[in-house]
C-alpha cells in the first residue's frame, strides 16, 4: 500500500466513524422533544425500527397499525419491555390517523402500501421514517416527493448504507480518484433456493383482513406464502429481489456518481428453475424471476445488476455488493465483508477496510439513519436519505422492472421522469388501482 493510500485510509476512517454515524454526532441534538410515534406495519422489520427509536430517547408510542392485529400485538409485547407507553392498536391506517395526533410516523408495511401510508402520514401532518422501495411504481413514488415537499415534512428512506461508516468510507476512497476513471459497475446478490411447488390456498387468520392487505392491488387468494414476510417475490405486492436488495446497491451507484438517471434500461431473465408461476383458486407460486440482469447505460459508464435465486453463494469472493471498475483497479463495496480495493499494479496489495455496524447483531444500520432523522427535523436540514434520494434509487429498480415485463429496451428522460416512443411501457409508471382505492396525485 502506497503512503498516499496509507495518509487517505487513516483520514477517511476518522471522518467517517463521525459522518457515518450522523449529523447529531457532530452537531448536537436537544434531547428535549418528545415526539409522539407510530407505526405501521408491525411484523419483524417495523418492530425492530421501532426499537431504535425507542432506544434513541426521543419516542413516545401512541399507536401500532397492522391488518394483522396478531402482529400488532406481538409487537406490543415486544417493546413492553424496552417502554410504558400502552399504544393503541390499530387494523386501518385511515383511522388511527383520525383518532390519533401523531408526530413521527415508521412505515414498514408491503411495498404496494408504502406510497398511501406515506403520503397520508405527510397530509396528517407527522414525518415518515420508511421503508425502500418509496413505491410500488414510478409515478406514486413521485408523489411522495412532491407531498414531503408540499407540506415541509421530513421523510427519511430507510437506505441505511447512506450512513453506514464503511459505506461512507469507501464512498470516499472511491470519490478521491484512487480507482481512476471508472467506466462499469457490477452490483449483484446471489442466494440459494430451486424448484418451487405449489403452496396451498387456505383461509385468512382470525385477526387478518385480508381485504385490507391487498387493498389497491389486485386481490389474490390468501396464501401463507405470501404473508407474513413473503410478498417480496409476488409482483402484486412487490418487484422481487431487484425491488428489494436492488435498490440499496442502486443508490450506491447514484451516490457515488451523483446522477440522477440512466438513459437506457435493458432486463431480462426468467423462473428456468423455480418454474412457471402457478396462481389458482387451489394454490399458487411466486411469480418474480429467480434471476435477472438488468443494463443501466448511463453517459460516462455502464452499470448492471444481476441476482440468482439458485445455485448459492458458487465462487464468488463477494455474494452481495458492487465492484466498481476503474484505470487503477477493482473496488468491492459490500456488505459484511466491509470494502476492498484490489489495485491494477501488480505487485500493490489490495486495501481493506472491514465492516462496521452500529447494530452487529443484523448488520445494519438504523440507529444513525435514525438519529439523523431526528436531527433533520430539528434543524430542517436535509436527510441523508431523504424523498428524492429514495425515490431515484426506487425508479431505478422499477424501470429494470418494467423492461424485463415488456421484454425490450426502455429509453429513459430522467428529466422528465418518461419513457420515450414506447406508450405500452410509459403506461406501466403507473397502475390501476382495486376497486374505491384512488391512485395518488400532486
Amino acid at each position: 500500500m502506497s503512503m498516499n493510500r496509507r495518509s487517505f485510509l487513516k483520514s477517511s476512517i476518522a471522518s467517517s466513524a463521525a459522518v457515518g454515524f450522523g449529523a447529531p454526532y457532530l452537531h448536537g441534538m436537544s434531547k428535549t422533544k418528545t415526539y409522539r410515534t407510530a407505526l405501521i406495519g408491525s411484523g419483524w422489520w417495523g418492530t425492530n425500527i421501532l426499537k431504535e427509536a425507542i432506544q434513541a430517547g426521543q419516542s413516545k408510542v401512541v399507536a401500532l397499525c397492522d391488518v394483522d392485529l396478531t402482529q400488532a400485538e406481538v409487537c406490543a409485547d415486544e417493546i413492553s419491555t424496552m417502554t410504558a407507553d400502552e399504544p393503541n392498536l390499530y387494523q386501518d391506517y385511515r383511522e388511527m390517523f383520525d383518532r390519533e395526533m401523531i408526530d413521527i410516523v415508521i412505515i414498514a408495511t408491503p411495498d404496494h402500501w408504502h406510497a398511501l401510508n406515506t403520503i397520508a402520514a405527510l397530509e396528517h401532518g407527522a414525518h415518515v421514517f420508511v421503508e425502500k422501495p418509496t413505491g410500488h411504481t414510478v409515478k406514486e413514488s413521485r408523489v411522495i416527493v412532491n407531498v414531503a415537499e408540499q407540506t415541509d415534512r421530513v421523510v427519511q428512506v430507510g437506505l441505511h448504507r447512506r450512513i453506514g461508516p464503511h459505506h461512507v468510507s469507501g464512498m470516499e476512497f472511491l470519490k478521491s480518484g484512487e480507482v481512476g476513471d471508472i467506466g462499469m459497475v457490477r452490483m449483484f446478490v446471489h442466494g440459494g433456493g430451486g424448484h418451487e411447488s405449489p403452496t396451498p390456498n387456505s383461509e385468512p387468520p382470525r385477526d387478518l383482513d385480508w381485504d385490507l392487505y391487498c387493498g389497491p392491488a389486485p386481490l389474490r387468494p390468501f396464501n401463507r406464502k405470501i404473508h407474513p414476510g413473503g410478498f417480496r417475490n409476488f409482483l402484486d405486492y412487490a418487484n422481487g429481489t431487484l425491488g428489494d436488495w436492488g435498490v440499496h446497491w442502486l443508490d450506491q451507484v447514484l451516490w457515488w456518481s451523483d446522477e440522477k438517471a440512466p438513459k437506457r434500461i435493458y432486463s431480462t431473465g426468467g423462473r428456468p428453475i423455480a418454474g412457471p408461476p402457478v396462481l389458482n383458486e387451489v394454490e399458487q407460486t411466486t411469480d418474480a424471476p429467480d434471476h435477472q440482469t438488468a443494463v443501466y447505460e448511463f453517459e460516462s459508464f455502464t452499470a448492471t445488476w444481476e441476482h440468482h435465486r439458485f445455485g448459492g453463494r458458487g465462487a464468488d469472493r463477494h455474494p452481495f455488493g458492487c465492484f466498481f471498475y476503474g484505470t487503477k483497479g477493482v473496488f468491492h463495496m459490500g456488505w459484511r465483508d466491509g470494502w476492498t480495493f484490489y489495485p491494477a499494479k501488480n505487485g500493490d496489495q489490495p486495501v481493506h477496510t472491514p465492516p462496521q455496524f452500529d447494530n452487529e447483531k443484523d448488520g445494519h444500520n438504523v440507529p444513525p439513519l435514525w438519529r439523523d432523522f431526528l436531527y433533520c427535523i430539528e434543524t430542517g436540514n436535509t436527510p441523508v436519505a431523504n424523498a428524492e434520494v429514495g425515490h431515484l434509487a426506487t425508479n431505478l429498480s422499477l424501470l429494470g422492472m418494467i423492461s424485463y415485463k415488456t421484454g425490450r429496451s426502455l429509453d429513459w428522460d430522467g428529466d422528465q421522469e418518461k419513457i420515450l416512443n414506447d406508450e405500452e411501457a410509459n403506461s406501466m409508471l403507473r397502475r390501476e388501482y382495486r376497486g374505491n382505492w384512488t391512485y395518488p396525485t400532486a
